[in-house]
């Protein structure tokens, strides 16, 4: 069995079951997640954003079960056209086996992976906490520096750790301006996330059946 179809295969257990889909792929690309998002969202679900968990910061893309009628007649349809997708069988808007998609689907697929890149950009950017961080590594590494005597070595880190984290801030905020205006001219709105006041796009409603 392909990686593609054991994506494909969890993904269909994910539709059948539950209300709530998280896509969690640690090596998969964004363009993977894209397209894996692209097929719940045949199956009725909506992309709602990403989240980035753990020490190594994994992606993890978050859909929910659309309770609209379009999104109802959308799972209708595609599960009428395509009653038995996975391993081996086709899915909508992909290629046989794999997580390819086909030209008419290949823009809503780009589109739903600048979404996730920009959500994952947001949750990485927090410019509070990567300050933070860069200040109490400067301190650190100076507390280290009064204590061991190590001034040649310790005082050059006391000063990049703040700069690298201003450095990443910069094209953190580079990237998402630019994925901003991909998004927006794609027709997306910029909301402002209640909880953990993150700015996020929300898109028009997802392609027809």
């Amino acid at each position: 069995m392909s990686l593609a179809d054991r994506h494909l295969d969890s993904l269909m257990r994910q539709i059948a079951t539950r209300d709530a889909i998280e896509l969690i792929h640690p090596f998969a690309e964004v363009e993977t997640l894209a397209a894996l998002a692209y097929v719940a969202e045949c199956y009725g679900f909506r992309y709602e954003g990403v989240q980035l968990i753990g020490k190594q910061r994994i992606v993890h893309v978050h859909l929910f079960r659309d309770p609209s009628p379009a999104a109802r007649q959308r799972a209708a349809a595609n599960s009428a056209a395509f009653p038995d997708p996975g391993h081996g069988r086709p899915v909508p808007g992909m290629y046989l086996g794999s997580l390819t998609p086909v030209p008419e689907a290949q823009a809503d697929v780009d589109l739903l992976a600048a979404l996730i890149r920009y959500g994952a950009l947001s949750a990485a950017g927090n410019r509070k906490q990567l300050l933070t961080l860069g200040w109490a590594s400067a301190a650190l590494f100076l507390l280290l520096a009064v204590v061991t005597g190590k001034y040649v070595v310790l005082l050059p880190l006391a000063v990049v750790m703040p700069l690298g984290m201003l450095g990443a801030l910069r094209v953190n905020t580079a990237r998402r301006a630019k994925l901003a205006a991909q998004l927006t001219a794609a027709g997306c709105t910029p909301v402002r996330d209640e909880e953990t006041g993150r700015e996020r796009f929300v898109r028009p409603v997802p392609y027809g059946v």
